[in-house]
């Protein structure tokens, strides 16, 4: 009974956490794909984006299986020290945003950016593809897609389980496709930036999990204790961001 709620346990944040971070990645890419497909054409964007979607998951497919022939300790140190590093990254933006010191992401912004960069650029088609349309959605859709390929493979391959992970993946990709294709327009909406805290803080306090059970620490309450670093990660987290905001305000204008 025990093993199985452990099992239930890992296999909700393990699907949660690709969600989140898939969801935060397809808005970005989404924003990209709007801005080219409504200046030049949806014909060379889309497939810019299915040629960027496929090569995201024959990277996977490649190198989930190397990874999982790995040991399962050696794995795990690995793997929670790169989410840990990938997860400060994320934790350190969010708290910039939360106290004041960096901008909070505005996709409204961005999407007017991209929107003027389709539109400046000349337009050329060869064998009825604008390619530079084509280029813009592949590179948009690829390196925002990298982060998430990175997440399925590392939760998945330390949970053993790199398809739940990219179900994950899978349903928050559908979930953004979709609302795009009824709005056609970037999802301002979305909370991003606290999603990229909470992102942030999940991958930060997998990685602190997974590195230290590699090593040989065993957690109190096994699993369970994701959820005390969790919670440990965003008091911290919290803290720092009222420390900035108070610095900030007592500094003069």
């Amino acid at each position: 009974m025990v093993h199985a709620e452990r099992v239930n346990t890992a296999a909700i944040a393990l699907v949660l956490a690709a969600f989140l971070a898939c969801a935060v990645e397809a808005v970005e890419a989404l924003t990209v794909v709007l801005a080219v497909g409504v200046t030049r054409g949806w014909r060379s964007t889309l497939a810019g984006a299915g040629a960027a979607t496929l090569a995201l998951a024959a990277l996977v497919s490649v190198v989930g299986p190397a990874l999982a022939r790995m040991p399962i300790d050696a794995l795990r140190i690995i793997v929670g020290t790169l989410l840990l590093v990938f997860g400060l990254q994320w934790l350190r933006k969010a708290i910039l945003r939360t106290g004041g010191l960096k901008a909070l992401r505005d996709e409204g912004a961005l999407y007017r950016n991209e929107l003027e960069h389709a539109r400046a650029a000349g337009r050329q088609t060869r064998s009825g593809m604008d390619w530079f349309a084509f280029t813009l959605a592949f590179k948009g859709v690829f390196l925002e897609g990298l982060e998430v390929a990175f997440i399925v493979l590392t939760f998945g391959s330390s949970h053993g389980n790199i398809a739940l992970a990219a179900l994950g993946a899978a349903i928050a990709l559908a979930v953004v496709m979709i609302a795009g294709a009824l709005l056609r327009q970037p999802l301002t909406k979305v909370p991003e930036n606290a999603m990229k805290f909470s992102v942030g803080l999940m991958l930060a306090s997998f990685g602190i999990f997974w590195s230290a059970e590699g090593a040989g620490i065993q957690w109190p309450g096994a699993d369970l204790a994701i959820g005390g670093i969790l919670g440990f990660m965003l008091l911290v987290s919290l803290a720092l961001a009222r420390l900035l905001r108070q610095r900030k305000s007592a500094v003069p204008a």
